[in-house]
């Protein structure tokens, strides 16, 4: 089960990394849309079907990772990915995942008025497929910025 601090610290992002590998030991990371935390599971949203999807269906274990630029200290939480792609938990999700589109979509319009300095591209335009990954944590690690680290199984 997350803490308060780490769902606070999770939810601050739109986007989270995620560490896969593939059959030929190629590592392979990539920012992913960031939808829901709950209880020890991170839902994430893939809407470009590549080199994550195929790692996912070669080795499910992945390594997340976010830092706060703000206080430096950052989190790696390594799990198994289970792939959501129908059902109820899939059709909420999907509906999560449009509105934070929306809602990101809208920030990045305000902040480019506000800074005086407009996205090339304002509205995020994700393609209709997209993949909800559902990533059970096993491993929470914690890194302050003195470099001291923090482990802690699920």
């Amino acid at each position: 089960m997350f803490t308060k601090e780490i769902v606070e610290f999770l939810e601050k992002n739109e986007f989270i990394v995620i560490g896969t590998c593939s059959d030929d030991m190629q590592p392979n990371v990539a920012p992913k849309f960031l939808l829901k935390v709950e209880g020890d599971c991170i839902f994430l949203g893939d809407y470009t079907i590549d080199r994550t999807w195929s790692n996912i269906n070669f080795n499910p274990k992945v390594s997340l990772s976010s830092i706060d630029l703000d206080s430096l200290v950052g989190y790696q939480i390594n799990g198994v990915v289970e792939l959501v792609e129908e059902g109820d938990v899939y059709e909420s999700l999907i509906d999560e995942f449009n509105t934070k589109k929306i809602s990101l979509s809208t920030k990045r319009v305000i902040d480019g008025v506000h800074k005086e300095k407009p996205y090339k591209e304002f509205e995020m335009i994700f393609p209709e497929r997209v993949i909800i990954y559902k990533i059970k944590a096993t491993e929470i690690i914690k890194i302050r910025p003195t470099g001291e680290v923090e482990r802690k199984k699920v």
